[in-house]
């Protein structure tokens, strides 16, 4: 049984790690997808947007694609969608050399990767059952690591002179291969719900039935009848949550600190600390090696002392390095700074959807739930600063981010285990 589980934990660092490939390997690509397409830089946003409508019609619609078809083929069939994506985006970058070809790929890499990052919560909270441990935040470090592998391979590849088409094309067949081939040690779809004993899942042997899926959750009523759980409303329950509602609040403040690093920090770096655009560059690269070290120290963390203190010590953190990158006199603090923040930026998403999938039975709905809400951060967030920001500059305009991880800090205790 150890071997079982330890070969489903591997299977579900695959799903993670190759998301994290996927996602960098395109994006490291952008600027000769840009010159090989002569793209304006709104042209480019028009681009992104596409990616960015697909990925939000996706998570909103995960959780009845997980409770529908399982976590397993939810994750197959969305890493083949990214491959196939990969592949139309390099296509029509030097192949047909049209923009339309490549809004079209984005947009099925946007529709393939939220319901599988759905997913792959769903199934690495089921692990994370299994093990007893809080092993989340480093399956989140494994997507980390996925997206330091795809720059490192875009950059070589960008260097040798690979045309878009071949690198996305063998990136497309990589993930979309290892990803359909890990997936068949899942188990989330047909272990026993231990944690629960008033529920059980559908039978087992209704999973590999491609004409009906998973069968509808069945709860155990009063008086020993059996109930079936429509999956509409266990969608609809979930978006009426207390808990679950905060626990999006409290994930949204973390992710958009993370998002706003993401698309900002270079930036501000450079026109707010007057560093170079290499410096800048080296800044973002510095966030996001102290956040996958978060992430990967998080498990101890967590196992010792807990999630609500874990979570209101990140929230912190990210406030005080913000602020002091902000404020920050001399432009080696505000490296430090970036530290400091990307530590706290670090377990908000991981922790966010572990204790959205508490419940066993009610975990595709609820982590879909808080997945779209986070998710907010990451596609609404960077535009909104942008906009602020040409009103007060790049580096005041993100101490709006500060406001909501305040709101963080003080929704922890939500994220605290259920009994």
């Amino acid at each position: 049984m150890a071997t079982e589980v330890a070969l489903w934990r591997n299977a579900v660092v695959v799903a993670y790690a190759m998301s994290g490939v996927a996602f960098a390997s395109w994006v490291s690509r952008l600027p000769a997808i840009r010159d090989g397409l002569d793209l304006t830089p709104g042209t480019i946003g028009l681009l992104l947007l596409c990616m960015t409508a697909g990925s939000f019609i996706s998570v909103s619609a995960s959780g009845l694609i997980v409770l529908r078809f399982g976590s397993k083929r939810t994750i197959r069939i969305g890493s083949i969608m990214v491959g196939c994506g990969l592949v139309l985006a390099g296509f029509g970058t030097s192949v047909l050399v049209n923009p339309l070809a490549v809004a079209a790929g984005l947009a099925v890499i946007g529709l393939g990767t939220a319901s599988w990052n759905t997913a792959s919560n769903v199934e690495g909270a089921a692990v994370e059952r299994a093990v007893r441990r809080h092993i989340m935040p480093r399956l989140h470090g494994a997507f980390s690591l996925g997206t330091v592998a795809g720059a490192g391979m875009g950059a070589w590849a960008a260097g040798a002179g690979t045309p878009v088409f071949w690198h996305l094309s063998a990136v497309g067949v990589l993930v979309a291969g290892s990803v359909a081939t890990a997936a068949s040690w899942f188990r989330a779809d047909i272990t026993p719900l231990e944690a629960d004993e008033g529920f059980k899942p559908a039978r087992p042997d209704t999973f590999d039935d491609p004409s009906t899926g998973p069968l509808p959750i069945i709860r155990q009523g009063a008086g020993g009848q059996e109930e079936p759980l429509d999956n509409k409303r266990l969608i609809a329950q979930a978006w009426r949550d207390r808990r679950t509602l905060l626990l999006g609040v409290l994930v949204l403040g973390l992710a958009l600190a993370e998002g706003a690093a993401g698309d900002w920090v270079a930036l501000a770096l450079a026109d707010g600390h007057d560093q170079s655009d290499a410096a800048g560059a080296a800044g973002y690269g510095l966030f996001v090696t102290f956040m996958t070290v978060g992430r990967f120290a998080g498990t101890l963390a967590l196992d010792r002392f807990g999630r609500v203190p874990v979570m209101r010590w990140c929230a912190a953190m990210a406030v005080l390095g913000l602020g002091l990158f902000v404020f920050a006199p001399v432009p080696w603090l505000a490296y430090v700074a970036l530290a400091i923040w990307g530590l706290g930026a670090s377990l908000g998403f991981p922790v966010g959807m572990s204790a959205a999938a508490d419940d066993p039975v009610k975990a595709a709905a609820r982590v879909s739930v808080v997945s779209t809400i986070g998710y907010g951060a990451f596609l609404c967030g960077p535009p909104l600063l942008g906009l602020l920001a040409e009103h007060v500059g790049i580096l005041h305009s993100l101490l709006a981010v500060m406001v909501m991880l305040v709101v963080s800090f003080l929704l922890s205790p939500v994220a605290r285990k259920l009994s």
